[in-house]
């Protein structure tokens, strides 16, 4: 008969997860870590200038992903009402992208931009997660097991984007909600991700990212003044697999300016010498929770068993 997890057997568990951090996360082996660029990952080129804000890219990845109908339908544009009162629209769990709209100064109409995972070179979703429950696919996409995952969120506070969220409505199922660049059913198999072929105005341009960061400075080059003479995301982080070209600052649609250029793995490792506390103890406790839930699970589904084999 299966026992039933004691205190004992809980504390254990969250020691365990203190251990594996200690292991996983010490500060001289992530000294010597570092992630090299896949040279095949594809990217994405995204022009400002194309985009008309349609959301035709929003109901596309919304299909493909098999998330929810949104609150307001695709061709409500009243949506990009909500940026007047200084508050962009966010990915959640029911959206994995959303496009936003931005009023610039000296322009006479408004900028469209889409959001979404910007799929890091060199992740620090990845770096700071201490279950290893993200992965970095050699074809530039960066993927979540939710089944490793224990609630921790360290990610959420280590992305210099702000992508991932938390999947607040399954309390007892932790699951960080992304986008995956289409990875299972379009990245691997050398599709493009469904928004990019949906989009109607070709302001989404797939391919190898070098080849992607050669098509926006090409362009760039081409309409000297159409531009800002810089790529975003070619360095940003590290570099990323989606990268922007723009005809306004790009802190005036809503794209950092403070990211680093470098990978933010550096400052994850300024950040585990200066407060270890977070990173050993509150993952540990999380991981000690779920073991429990867990634990919990499959006593009952055993009880199930012996009880319809009775």
């Amino acid at each position: 008969m299966t026992k039933q997890l004691s205190r004992r057997g809980f504390i254990k568990g969250g020691l365990a997860g203190t251990v594996a951090v200690s292991v996983l996360k010490d500060k001289e082996t992530l000294a010597g870590h570092h992630f090299e660029a896949y040279p095949e990952a594809m990217g994405v080129v995204v022009d400002l200038t194309r985009c008309v804000g349609c959301r035709t890219c929003e109901a596309a990845c919304n299909k493909e992903q098999g998330l929810p109908e949104p609150a307001e339908p695709f061709d409500d544009f009243s949506v990009f009402d909500h940026m007047h009162h200084g508050q962009p629209r966010r990915t959640d769990e029911t959206r994995y992208t959303v496009v936003n709209r931005f009023e610039v100064p000296g322009l006479d109409h408004p900028l469209f931009r889409k959001k979404q995972c910007f799929h890091c070179n060199e992740p620090a979703c990845l770096t700071s997660c201490f279950v290893n429950a993200y992965t970095k696919t050699p074809e530039g996409a960066v993927i979540y097991n939710p089944k490793v995952c224990v609630g921790c969120r360290t990610c959420m506070i280590a992305c210099p984007f702000y992508i991932p969220t938390f999947k607040y409505s399954s309390a007892f199922s932790p699951r960080i909600m992304k986008c995956i660049f289409c990875y299972d059913t379009r990245l691997k198999e050398g599709k493009p991700p469904a928004c990019v072929e949906a989009c109607p105005e070709e302001a989404l341009t797939f391919g190898k990212r070098s080849d992607m960061l050669e098509v926006a400075h090409q362009r760039i080059r081409m309409e000297p003044g159409k531009y800002v003479d810089h790529v975003y995301g070619e360095h940003e982080a590290g570099g990323t697999s989606w990268m922007y070209i723009s005809p306004a600052p790009f802190d005036q649609v809503g794209l950092s300016t403070n990211v680093p250029m470098e990978p933010v793995l550096n400052f994850v490792k300024a950040f585990l010498a200066i407060v270890p506390m977070v990173l050993t103890i509150w993952p540990a406790l999380f991981a000690g929770f779920h073991l429990l839930s867990t634990r919990k699970d499959r006593i009952k589904e055993t009880q199930n068993d012996e009880n319809q084999e009775g």
